[in-house]
């Protein structure tokens, strides 16, 4: 029986090999339930060590009770990510021990007409969707700056397509995040980091339950019809699970994708491009 990682007769790594991240450790945000946890699991799965972010430090105890039956090494820390002075000092204690892979998934989206935004929600959105990603990725490649490293950024469908009605401060945030990815995935891919990016779309995850709830029970009609015609327009038919982002995460981080960068990746069913 072949060991894992061993090459086959083409001198190339085995599957097994590749899609291992064994020695490796992961720092994962809004790791406290839905997408973000999701990712945990599959990462724990295939063997990285696991640093777990979120505000929410009751989801966060969750999310490490479900890794149990894994071996990995998991800790967790409540972070404020709006709060630039909370992400310095959680890279200034991390020493010598820092993480290989970082996954910035945390993100908001509260509705709020265009016409009534104030200056506090937009910086509140800006801050956590943007430039809490901005702060985690300079952290990471300046403690990696001679080593590299891998990030995966999660923006959203309606950074190319805004469908949803009230979401303008949540689309200009996440696309800031395809920008910064490109940007970075351009200016750090010679120093040995691959940076890429995923776009959710259709993704069944407590907080779109919630949504789901609140058009059903305060007959929210113009939400109504819009999950109507975006349920219409998703060419597989159905919505996803925050597994099949997770497994698209895994992707990106393991040596399958050893030679993709700066790639903006749809997991949306397909609604991008109907």
């Amino acid at each position: 029986m072949r060991k894992i990682g061993r090459r086959n007769t083409n001198n190339l790594l085995e599957l097994s090999m590749l899609i291992s991240l064994e020695g490796k450790k992961t720092l994962i945000s809004g790791a406290g339930s839905g997408i973000g946890r999701a990712i945990a699991k599959r990462f724990a799965e295939a063997g990285s060590d696991l640093v777990l972010l979120d505000i929410d430090e009751k989801g966060l105890c969750q999310t490490r009770d479900t890794m149990q039956k894994f071996t990995s090494r998991v800790s967790i820390c409540k972070l404020d990510l709006s709060k630039k002075a909370q992400i310095d000092s959680l890279w200034e204690d991390f020493n010598n021990e820092i993480p290989d892979i970082l996954i910035n998934n945390a993100g908001i989206y509260p509705f709020k007409n265009f016409l009534e935004l104030d200056e506090d929600e937009l910086n509140k959105t800006i801050d956590v969707n943007l430039n809490s990603i901005f702060w985690m990725c300079q952290n990471f490649i300046k403690k990696r700056i001679n080593k590299g490293g891998i990030i995966v950024n999660l923006s959203s469908i309606e950074a190319i397509l805004p469908f949803k009605e009230d979401l303008a401060h949540y689309s200009v945030s996440k696309a800031g995040v395809l920008a910064l990815t490109r940007s970075l995935a351009r200016d750090y891919g010679r120093n040995n980091f691959r940076i890429n990016t995923i776009l959710p779309g259709a993704i069944k995850t407590p907080g779109t339950d919630i949504l789901v709830k609140m058009a059903i029970s305060k007959m929210k009609v113009k939400l109504i019809k819009t999950g109507y015609d975006f349920q219409n327009r998703l060419a597989l038919g159905r919505w996803g699970n925050p597994d099949e982002v997770a497994k698209v995460a895994l992707f990106l981080c393991s040596d399958l994708a050893s030679y993709v960068q700066g790639v903006m990746l749809p997991v949306d069913g397909g609604f991008l491009s109907s």
